[in-house]
């Protein structure tokens, strides 16, 4: 009798073809919208309407965006444990995520329509997109342990964020030439970026009925006992948010079994936030400290996105030979680095800042990619949406510490320079934590192989 071939691996590579095109789909909204676009068109219409109160206080039009994305950050790090048990619990994972996808897309559009001082509009709108790009990303990185064998997880990590910054640069690139030529197509500048944020949601849309179409239906296993004995369907979805409430209070009395998991949660608190606040600060840093104009910056921004596309497969290919954790950690020794350099930059010298685009750009998609990878090792099957939820949580409900150090440095000394160089604090703490990671222990609590 003739060996019957195993097609596993052949379907698990055309999931992860699907799949790696979420992060294409979703970057670019993050990217021309949430990272460029948003914040300052917001103050635009913001200034154009009555002063502005939220809770019986008057709040500056430069705030506004702020508070914005603050919101949209507790409220997500509150709802995403939630929904990642709802992940675990439900066979139609890639609906869940396409809807979620959609429901983003869809308010994310509506910023088109935030004109003549109705800040309102665009302000709810983004609340709503943030949280439904949470959730979908934590759908999405719940699908990795599902399609990826643990030796394979790297690599498929890396080619999804590598995808995720060549969308996204591709995109900015498009929409900066649209705003910057706002003339030569015939526009006016506030109606480049209108459209500009409407094609970068309509993208968001698009592309996500590639991983739709492509992922396959896979049925929750190893179920939290919840008090529930139909599970998943049998009672409709009403009986799914029930159980998935029960599955989330077993696993949150649960996680002590997991202190490998969690110590590497603690450790990308830190080091994801100082990578985030490196991010942010850095146009503050170039334009007010180093003096360069906003071509400059923007051209750096596209450079750092197209470098880590590069940066990000790098990661990937390292990780195969020394392993995640080798390389996270070598990666953060660069982000120390980066920020040291930033301390003793010369003003107005362009090619060590481009220099320095070059090195962030190397490490940024490396770094993220080979967390979310790594920490996949460390959970449980079949609860991969609860773990990765928290880890989305972890990202955002704490993700101002970073910007809070940065602030107050530069409010005590006056200076940029300090305050950037004081974020390595969060690369050395992130660091000496994931040194305690043993990656082995952690794996054979999580049962996996």
């Amino acid at each position: 009798m003739s060996a019957i071939a195993d097609l596993r691996p052949l379907a698990q590579r055309r999931e992860q073809r699907a799949w790696y095109w979420y992060d294409w789909a979703n970057s670019a909204f993050v990217t021309s919208v949430q990272t460029v676009l948003f914040a300052p068109y917001l103050i635009s219409v913001a200034e154009d309407a009555d002063p502005i109160r939220l809770f019986g206080g008057a709040v500056a039009p430069g705030a506004l965006p702020s508070f914005v994305v603050t919101a949209s950050t507790i409220l997500s790090a509150l709802l995403l444990p939630l929904v990642g048990a709802i992940a675990d619990r439900t066979t139609h994972k890639r609906r869940l995520l396409a809807g979620f996808a959609w429901a983003g897309a869809a308010a994310g559009a509506l910023l088109f329509f935030a004109v003549d001082g109705n800040w309102q509009v665009g302000a709810v709108s983004m609340v709503i997109a943030n949280i439904c790009l949470g959730a979908s990303g934590t759908v999405n990185d719940a699908f990795l342990p599902l399609i990826a064998d643990e030796a394979d997880r790297d690599r498929v990590s890396s080619r999804g964020w590598a995808f995720g910054y060549l969308g996204g640069g591709l995109l900015l690139a498009i929409t900066l030439a649209v705003v910057l030529l706002h003339d030569t197509f015939g526009l006016t500048e506030e109606m480049a970026v209108r459209l500009s944020m409407l094609a970068a949601a309509v993208w968001w849309a698009a592309f996500t009925v590639v991983p739709l179409l492509g992922l396959q239906d896979h049925p929750p296993v190893h179920l939290v006992p919840s008090g529930s004995t139909d599970g998943d369907t049998s009672s409709g979805f009403g009986g799914l948010v029930r159980a998935s409430f029960g599955q989330l209070w077993a696993t949150l009395k649960d996680l002590r079994n997991y202190p490998m998991a969690l110590t590497f949660l603690l450790a990308y608190l830190f080091f994801n936030d100082g990578i985030q606040t490196v991010i942010y600060a850095a146009s503050t840093y170039g334009e007010k400290q180093l003096g360069f104009g906003t071509s400059v910056l923007i051209g750096t921004i596209l450079l750092v996105q197209f470098v880590a596309f590069f940066g990000a497969l790098l990661f990937g290919r390292l990780a195969a030979r020394v392993g995640a954790k080798r390389v996270i950690l070598g990666g953060l020794v660069v982000w120390m680095l980066i920020v040291t350099v930033a301390l003793f930059l010369p003003e107005k010298a362009l090619v060590p800042f481009l220099a320095m685009g070059v090195a962030i750009g190397i490490v940024l998609g490396g770094t993220q990619a080979l967390a979310r990878s790594y920490f996949s090792l460390l959970i449980p099957r079949g609860r991969e949406g609860e773990f990765f939820s928290f880890y989305h949580a972890m990202d955002r409900g704490t993700s101002w510490f970073g910007t809070l150090t940065f602030g107050l440095v530069y409010q005590i000394t006056d200076s940029y320079r300090p305050a950037i160089f004081a974020l390595i604090a969060f690369f050395v703490i992130g660091g000496a934590l994931l040194l305690r990671v043993d990656t082995a222990r952690g794996m054979r609590e999580a049962g996996n192989s």
